[in-house]
């Protein structure tokens, strides 16, 4: 209780100081450090972190409140964190990493705010949700491994302390998983490519990693290629689906706010009212209220435990298009001054278009749900 009260006092300012800022961190496509360190400052960024490992031990509701908070006034800062959350609620007592490189990782993040995020997609292979090995490769040496390889959106990438990651070995039958690397470590290259539609600010860029050195024990995830590849278990796949389901929703609860106040202000000469008054805008209006009302009652009934394991991704590709649908019934309303660089429509636009982009894509849910529904009717 006395943490829900915090946060319920604290949200509201953190994301209100966020929104000052978001139109020129947006503009500038530069790692917003000034939202990391207010996050740090107030202890966010440790959040989910386990209480095991002197975090915060924040459950789904709180983690999802935050993110919420910081999507609706600046969403590249809400994905970062997100992926800080996913990555970090693994480091409780109970994870398979050793010890000591769990505790250096946790204290890290407590301490100096350290951020933590998988490296996954490769030039090649594209993402690994899609199958395949890595070609990123890590060569055994006697203390440890000599990793060399390349990854594309590396969501944080420039900001990130520690990255994890997905590599194989160089046994015939190698080792596939995640390897603990810092940042500062020598034979990294970060190549400043993104310059996206929307999420500018992510700095999700090329990481290059030429012969870098980790001691043996930095092999915190991995496991024979031979072996059955285990899938996200139940609890993980809910907390992804939900957070990166929370952000996009929480862009097009941004552009509804700003959207009503327009309405309600904007007073046409023709008119002598404002365009609130007119029953179009308020179909309209409506619409995008009911696309809402669903997007929450989805993530409402996830968190509190009412959906199926198997309806997850579900969840994420129902709430991410009618966050998309919502924003642009608004756009198409408001017109020409509605793309406009200047306008927070233009922005929320852009940047809840990038829902769609995550695991999974729409084509991988839709197919999955339909062999499930086949395979029932057999």
């Amino acid at each position: 209780m006395a943490c829900t009260r915090f946060l319920n006092e604290l949200l509201p300012a953190i994301s209100q100081a966020l929104a000052k800022s978001a139109a020129e961190v947006d503009r500038q496509g530069a790692f917003p450090q000034d939202n990391f360190a207010l996050l740090h400052q107030h202890g966010l960024l440790s959040r989910a972190l386990p209480a095991s490992a002197g975090g915060f031990g924040g459950d789904l509701a709180e983690c999802r409140a935050i993110i919420a908070a910081v999507a609706q006034s600046e969403p590249s800062t809400a994905l970062i964190l997100t992926m800080q959350y996913l990555n970090s609620r693994r480091l409780g007592i109970d994870s398979n990493w050793p010890e000591a490189v769990r505790e250096r990782v946790a204290q890290s993040m407590r301490e100096d705010g350290a951020l933590i995020n998988a490296l996954r997609v490769e030039p090649e292979l594209g993402t690994p949700a899609r199958g395949g090995l890595p070609k990123t490769l890590a060569r055994r040496e006697a203390e440890g491994w000599r990793i060399s390889g390349e990854k594309i959106y590396s969501t944080g990438s420039v900001g990130l302390s520690w990255f994890l990651v997905w590599a194989r070995s160089d046994d015939a039958d190698p080792l596939v998983g995640s390897f603990l690397v810092p940042a500062s470590a020598l034979g990294i290259r970060i190549e400043e490519e993104w310059d996206h539609l929307g999420m500018r600010a992510t700095c999700s860029h090329r990481v290059v990693l030429e012969d870098v050195w980790i001691p043996a024990e930095n092999a915190v995830a991995v496991s024979r290629w031979s072996e059955p590849r285990s899938a996200a278990d139940e609890e993980e796949s809910l907390w992804i689906a939900v957070l990166l389901s929370t952000l996009y929703d929480a862009v097009a609860r941004a552009a509804h706010q700003w959207f009503i106040g327009f309405l309600q202000q904007r007073v046409p000469a023709n008119l002598g009212q404002p365009l609130a008054s007119l029953p179009r805008f308020q179909e309209i209006v409506g619409r995008i209220e009911t696309l809402l009302f669903t997007s929450q009652t989805l993530l409402d009934s996830a968190q509190a435990g009412q959906l199926a394991a198997g309806d997850t991704a579900k969840l994420k590709q129902v709430v991410v298009e009618n966050a998309i649908r919502s924003v642009e019934l608004m756009v198409a309303q408001i017109g020409n001054h509605a793309l406009t660089r200047s306008n927070p429509l233009e922005r929320h636009l852009r940047n809840v278009l990038c829902g769609r982009i995550h695991t999974p894509q729409d084509d991988a849910v839709f197919a999955m749900a339909g062999k499930a529904a086949l395979a029932r009717r057999l």
